[in-house]
């Protein structure tokens, strides 16, 4: 599979496996599918509630742990210095590892709901951050969901600049102006959501194009982020189509099409704006 480079130089796979709401020991055969088919990138987060599950089966699996890029997310409750420290040795006990690959914070802290210190506080977690990292416990670091302001504020204290940040990306919610700055950066997108949760597959202009390349809507959509050097993170528990989106690599939209996508009016928006969520 074609690797993407992070700005320290690490590789990552271009096509994660996404397990948000495969909670518990919903996660386990589809995470057995994907390693037999091929996936050597898994996406998880504490908030997941799958953490334990997912180590569970790479020990049985015998996976070569070398062999994969996992990564995993602080939740919004162990924001802080010290917080996120305990928080980040929790995460590797369960996933029963001595290391991730990629760690994020996985929400900002907010204007909304810390209007007087959500700076200070989201500078405090990335300070654990940035100690995880010199560890080497966490070959890459970075954040999730941020918007431009919160990076750039963010930026103004960092000894360390975020590496990545995994965002709502898809079909009719391509946010080219967050994803701009985050490639003059040198911040690697990730999408989490890359078929809109479902719902931009019946859009038809990406049923159209699936017609047209002989290939499935999901697979549309995940060349779609490809095209644009953004990690696409697909969850499915359907054989079928995990395997699918593996190989959505198998095509290239042409330049037309991707054009097309990109001005697509909004549809699939989650509604979560990173700005004003409160949990």
């Amino acid at each position: 599979m074609e690797n993407f480079k992070i700005s320290n130089g690490i590789e990552i796979p271009a096509i994660g496996f996404g397990t948000w709401l495969l909670e518990g020991e919903k996660v386990t055969e589809p995470l057995k599918i994907a390693l037999a088919k091929g996936y050597t990138h898994i996406d998880t987060a504490a908030v997941y509630k799958n953490e334990k599950e997912i180590g569970a089966v790479l020990k049985s699996e015998n996976v070569d742990r070398s062999q994969l890029f996992i990564t995993s997310k602080c939740w919004n409750s162990e924001r802080g210095y010290e917080k996120a420290l305990a928080a980040f040795e929790q995460t590797l006990a369960d996933l029963q590892t001595d290391y991730l690959d990629l760690y994020l914070i996985h929400w900002p802290a907010n204007e909304t709901q810390f209007p007087d210190t959500w700076k200070e506080l989201n500078a405090a977690t990335w300070r654990a951050f940035e100690e995880i990292y010199k560890s080497g416990k966490a070959k890459a670091i970075g954040v999730s969901n941020f918007n431009i302001n919160h990076l750039e504020a963010l930026a103004e204290t960092v000894e360390i600049k975020p590496m990545v940040n995994q965002i709502e990306f898809h079909p009719g919610h391509s946010q080219p102006e967050l994803v701009n700055f985050c490639k003059q950066h040198d911040i690697l997108v990730q999408a989490w959501s890359p078929l809109g949760s479902g719902r931009i597959l019946e859009n038809e202009l990406i049923v159209s194009l699936a017609h047209k390349y002989k290939v499935s809507v999901g697979q549309i959509c995940i060349n779609y982020c490809l095209a644009k050097e953004i990690v696409p993170l697909p969850r499915s528990s359907s054989e079928k189509n995990i395997e699918a989106n593996l190989t959505s690599t198998d095509f290239k939209l042409n330049a037309e099409d991707i054009k097309a996508i990109d001005e697509m009016p909004a549809d699939g928006f989650s509604g979560l704006n990173p700005s004003t969520v409160e949990f």
